[in-house]
């Protein structure tokens, strides 16, 4: 699988210089640029806590599933290795939704290749639908810039590198294909499982999604089916938002997207299929950036996402992922 995925990206990457009628259109994010400082809000790694005791707050507490322990072990090797956890966010990922396939805002507006029958925002009969194409990074920005980022706690990306794309995922454009990655998805459509959502909303909007409730995505919709097909139109920052966390609930399910939040991730990351919605908070970083907080899974557009895009000039959302890191910081 990860041969065909890497002989994919080469592809793309082999027809990036060749000429696109579309390609004048596919912004130019200036991401690697000024940007990586102007456009992050470094007050989101916060709170940082060390062995148990906090050394600078945030906006909010950590979630309630976060580790509160002080002194830790690991064995690597099979020697036991004692240390001090350490819990802070980290800008892990980042993840660009453009409309049309295979353009790239992240890395200054290439066109790596389009073909028309991927062009999102179509319309099936007289239903009009929501549909973009993602393209997901790691972004290790405290690993890149060499800020405080101690070897045992990363997961081992050191620079800017695409993880993964949607043009090679034949579940992100068939709601019915994907079903069969998630069959629990025909447990929760039924509308007593949605009106569990409201809740999801309110808590996220106040503080924290809830975990329990995996198949709610708080006042951005419902989290199933994991594709990039949405019925009716919400606005781009709200269709983006829940295409977001559609993303990572496919690849927690996928294993490529691991928990490291909690006692059990102290050592290692750990495969989760069901996403840990509390552990991820986000910030726009194009077009117009968050800088001052953060918003977490669910929560409500009007705190944070109004007036983000600039119609008819700049439309593609690019999202930086934060993610708690629970980590046993081995002496």
């Amino acid at each position: 699988m990860f041969s065909r995925l890497f002989g994919a990206v080469v592809t793309l990457l082999m027809i990036a210089s060749a000429p696109h009628t579309v390609a004048e259109v596919c912004e130019d994010a200036e991401i690697l640029g000024t940007s990586l400082i102007t456009n992050v809000c470094w007050d989101c790694m916060f709170p940082l806590k060390i062995a148990g005791v906090t050394l600078a707050a945030g906006d909010r507490s950590n979630p309630p599933e976060s580790t509160s322990q002080a002194l830790c072990s690991c064995t690597r090797n099979g020697i036991p290795e004692p240390g001090v956890v350490m819990s802070m966010w980290e800008p892990a990922r980042l993840v660009e939704f453009p409309r049309q396939a295979g353009c790239s805002p992240t890395l200054g507006g290439v066109q790596l290749g389009a073909d028309p029958q991927f062009i999102g925002g179509k319309k099936q009969g007289a239903i009009e639908t929501s549909y973009y194409h993602y393209h997901y990074f790691s972004f290790p920005l405290f690993v890149i810039m060499e800020l405080f980022s101690p070897s045992s706690c990363h997961d081992g990306y050191l620079d800017i590198d695409l993880m993964y794309l949607s043009e090679i995922d034949p579940t992100w454009n068939n709601s019915e294909l994907a079903f069969f990655l998630t069959p629990e998805a025909a447990m929760v459509s039924n509308p007593i499982a949605g009106a569990a959502c409201p809740a999801d909303a309110v808590a996220a909007t106040a503080g924290w999604p809830l975990d329990s409730l995996w198949w709610c995505a708080g006042s951005w919709g419902s989290m199933y089916p994991l594709s990039g097909v949405k019925f009716g139109s919400h606005g781009v920052i709200r269709s983006s938002s829940l295409f977001n966390a559609r993303v990572l609930a496919s690849l927690h399910r996928k294993g490529f997207a691991r928990k490291t939040m909690g006692n059990g991730a102290l050592c290692e990351p750990k495969i989760e299929p069901m996403i840990p919605k509390s552990q991820y908070k986000f910030s726009l970083m194009y077009p117009r950036a968050e800088t001052d907080r953060a918003h977490v899974l669910g929560e409500s557009v009007v705190r944070w996402g109004l007036g983000r895009t600039i119609p008819g000039v700049s439309t593609t959302p690019v999202y930086l992922n934060w993610r708690l890191n629970d980590c046993c910081n081995t002496l």
